[in-house]
């Protein structure tokens, strides 16, 4: 990649009861809170001034659940693309499962450092993050690109980014209704911005 203008940025999906209980949630399709609904709908102030204008990105792609897709209306941007890439990490026997409950049975257990029965492998969710990226980095030219979704598989997304493995989402945060840049110091990627919030912005 050079020196490109476009940056890539990643918006998480508001609150959900689960994110808030600190369930996991991959495949299960769970509705917004409604304070949830009022950060997403607050998030989209922060986007025009992350990025320095109000002209819509080049290209929004989705995850397909509905409170991704929910977040990405409520923000007011216009959905390009549902694709199933973006999906949050698919925690199997683990889903709806919390971690101080699954420590009881695998002590210091965290979806970064160990398995995951039923689930994703580090090594699925890196390939995924890494096609939904070059797909992105194509798109650049023609200028920014939003991904909406979820917060560990976002995390994998900025730690490919930079060249990490999977397991350096671990050392990144990515709230609720959080925005992240992906962008360039001349050729090098760079986190250009990581968990801003509403609140942080506003």
């Amino acid at each position: 990649m050079g020196t490109s203008t476009g940056r890539v940025y990643l918006l998480r999906h508001g609150e959900t009861e689960w994110s808030q209980s600190g369930r996991h949630t991959g495949r299960t399709d769970i509705e917004l809170t409604t304070r949830g609904r009022e950060r997403a709908a607050a998030a989209g102030s922060v986007l025009p001034r992350l990025r320095g204008t109000t002209d819509p990105p080049a290209l929004v792609i989705a995850s397909p659940r509905v409170r991704a897709r929910d977040t990405a209306e409520l923000a007011g941007l216009r959905i390009d693309r549902i694709d199933e890439r973006l999906a949050e990490w698919d925690y199997g026997d683990y889903e709806g499962v919390t971690t101080p409950t699954i420590r009881e049975t695998v002590p210091g257990w965290t979806v970064w450092t160990h398995p995951t029965p039923g689930g994703e492998t580090a090594e699925q969710v890196t390939s995924r993050a890494d096609s939904i990226l070059a797909e992105a980095r194509d798109h650049l030219d023609a200028g920014d690109v939003v991904l909406v979704g979820h917060g560990q598989f976002s995390r994998v997304l900025m730690a490919r980014w930079i060249g990490l493995p999977a397991a350096g989402g671990q050392n990144i945060a990515m709230d609720p209704a959080a925005w992240s840049v992906l962008g360039f110091e001349r050729e090098a990627a760079q986190l250009a911005a990581v968990n801003v919030t509403p609140a942080v912005a506003g």
